[in-house]
């Protein structure tokens, strides 16, 4: 696909890499950086070869969130439109990652603090390095959540710690992030990589519209009414009922082999 200095974008197979490459600042966000992020994300959504993405960051860092040097120069700037960028990159970001129609595994190198987080929490699954520190970050700056947070962080860990979290804004180590559900598994700093692209290659060798379903529903049914939800779960069931993978699983299960997903 492509590369640029802010943003990497490698394939290996039907799984993209999209790679934050800002390693002395530990991948802070810049307008270069959170433009390139949209970029991307644009292209993979475009993509009809991709059947799973892994996001993660170069060096030291997952992301440690907004560049507060590039902040501080907005706010000298105008204070009243500093936090545009949650709007016009921080948003679409987020909804960039959940609206992708093929699942997200996070491989989390190192530091993951505020929008990190959010963008973290935006996957399907994650991955974390032994060692990697958590945080929420927005307190300690005069600041409350972005980056979906105030949801995703809530409904990874219940309403009473996502407040301790945010209101105390204490780093929180791979292992707790772990205990508490926020990653699947904690691995050496130089497994990260490889153990989210095991995870990627499986989901990408997997029935990718009923991926693209469960990750509509799951988000959906977290908020809203049951038989809403139950509308959905119908709707979805219809759609895929005529798809290719669920022919041939069916098929595959009264034949008693091994089903065969194509993504279609």
């Amino acid at each position: 696909m492509t590369d640029d200095p802010a943003v990497g974008l490698d394939r290996d197979g039907a799984v993209a890499v999209l790679r934050l490459q800002r390693p002395a600042r530990y991948n802070a966000l810049t307008l270069e950086l959170k433009n390139g992020l949209l970029a991307r994300l644009g292209e993979l959504g475009r993509a009809e070869d991709v059947r799973a993405l892994v996001l993660t960051g170069s060096g030291r860092a997952f992301c440690v969130g907004q560049d507060l040097g590039e902040h501080a120069e907005a706010l000298q700037r105008d204070p009243a439109t500093a936090f545009a960028t949650v709007t016009e990159h921080y948003n679409p970001i987020v909804q960039g990652l959940v609206n992708l129609p093929f699942p997200v595994v996070a491989a989390i190198n190192g530091a993951c603090v505020g929008a990190g987080l959010g963008f973290a929490l935006a996957c399907d699954l994650r991955v974390a390095a032994a060692g990697a520190s958590f945080s929420t970050a927005f307190t300690g700056i005069g600041l409350t959540a972005d980056s979906g947070l105030s949801a995703s962080l809530a409904h990874a860990v219940g309403v009473p710690r996502a407040l301790e979290l945010l209101l105390l804004g204490e780093s929180f180590t791979a292992e707790q992030a772990r205990d508490w559900g926020l990653v699947r598994a904690v691995v050496p700093a130089e497994e990260v990589l490889p153990t989210a692209m095991e995870l990627a290659q499986r989901l990408a060798a997997g029935p990718t519209r009923a991926y693209a379903e469960v990750r509509r529903a799951v988000r959906f049914g977290a908020t809203a009414p049951l038989p809403d939800v139950l509308a959905a779960e119908a709707a979805a069931q219809a759609r895929l009922a005529t798809t290719s993978d669920h022919a041939g699983a069916v098929a595959a299960f009264l034949e008693k082999r091994r089903p065969t997903f194509e993504g279609r």
